[in-house]
């Protein structure tokens, strides 16, 4: 029987249900600490707002956050040959390593990709173009700039911060609350939403109860907001991102554990970057590289004893943690009191507290 249960929550279906338009969020709470927060533990759910989130906390607690920054990755041009309107989405220096802006090659998504094959250029402006120098299996290209203005200058100019296509385009009041509050490291192009609700007074709160917040960077990318496609989420491919977590937040999170305090994660792509750094002993290592972790049923925790979370898309390899970490039947009915009580879904939407509780 448990096999059978196993071999269900491996299937793609598992993690479909049906979601009203209207309640898919355009727009974030104002304040930001206004929107809701669902409580997930051993008894029913309990339904507060943000600014209760430090009441949850308790003295000695880990808060671990994750302090990259959205770049203005969607760039805007016009292809050549042909004239006609381009787009060349950034996702990664085509070498690896961190994102910087000195890097000249990238890897990228493009559109329209039937006309931007191996040998086409994207013309930014009067003064900088790309030229498309490989066409890869998934779809991506690697992009290379060709001219001397500043990659920091081109983005600045023509790019756009990418926006979820559920929210519809942005401006610059919206990029700028696309960003959160721990935003420092430039190198996403989706926000941690987590930490989307944090404002300067709950993080006064929060520390007044003698909670210490550390930071780590994950970048993130294709590995975090790529749907699922198959019919097993085994056969899904995850893309690798790039994470560091620096030797003052191992510090802090190793001494927690040792000494039985609890250890707090905001956010999917943090609980990410923690499992990819942690030993079977339960203690992180100081880490710089990339990850393509697939947190999955079976999986078994290492580090956090609750997530502080969004709802996330169907069939999305974010619910799929959350489910794990959580109990996927406690977190889908979850889901389903989220729905009947008009919670608002997705990037900008409300949040969810939620204590370990999944099964090997």
């Amino acid at each position: 029987m448990a096999d059978a249960r196993h071999d269900a929550l491996l299937r793609t279906d598992a993690y479909r249900y049906d979601l009203r338009p209207e309640l898919i969020a355009q727009t974030p709470a104002e304040p930001a600490d206004a929107s809701r927060l669902m409580v997930v533990g051993a008894g029913p759910p309990e339904h507060k707002r943000f600014t209760d989130f430090p009441s949850l906390l308790r003295k000695g607690d880990v808060l671990v956050i994750n302090e990259t920054r959205v770049v203005r990755a969607r760039l805007h041009g016009v292809r050549e040959p042909g004239g006609g309107a381009a787009e060349v989405f950034l996702l990664r220096p085509s070498a690896g390593g961190p994102f910087s802006f000195e890097e000249r090659e990238w890897l990228a998504l493009v559109k329209p990709g039937r006309r931007l094959r191996r040998g086409a250029m994207v013309r930014f402006g009067d003064d900088a173009h790309a030229a498309i120098v490989d066409v890869h299996a998934d779809g991506e290209r690697t992009v290379r700039f060709e001219s001397d203005v500043p990659l920091e200058t081109l983005l600045e100019r023509y790019g756009t911060v990418p926006l979820p296509p559920y929210v519809g385009s942005g401006d610059r009041a919206r990029d700028e609350r696309y960003q959160t509050i721990f935003a420092r490291v430039a190198g996403s192009v989706a926000a941690p939403t987590a930490s989307l609700h944090f404002t300067p007074r709950v993080l006064d709160h929060v520390r007044d109860r003698g909670v210490e917040i550390v930071p780590l960077v994950l970048d993130v990318g294709l590995g975090t907001f790529k749907p699922m496609d198959t019919q097993c989420i085994d056969d899904h491919v995850m893309h690798a991102e790039r994470f560091a977590i620096p030797q003052a937040s191992v510090t802090a999170i190793n001494a927690a554990k040792a000494e039985g305090r609890r250890v707090i994660v905001a956010g999917t792509t943090a609980m990410r970057a923690v499992e990819a750094a942690a030993s079977d002993d339960g203690r992180v290592k100081p880490c710089t590289g990339d990850t393509d972790l697939f947190i999955r049923p079976g999986y078994r925790f290492h580090i956090a004893d609750a997530l502080l979370t969004n709802f996330h898309l169907p069939a999305s390899t974010l619910l799929v943690l959350v489910t794990v970490f959580g109990g996927y039947e406690r977190i889908m009915a979850a889901y389903q009191r989220a729905i009947a009580e008009r919670y608002r879904f997705y990037s900008f939407g409300d949040a969810m507290f939620v204590h370990a509780g999944g099964e090997a």
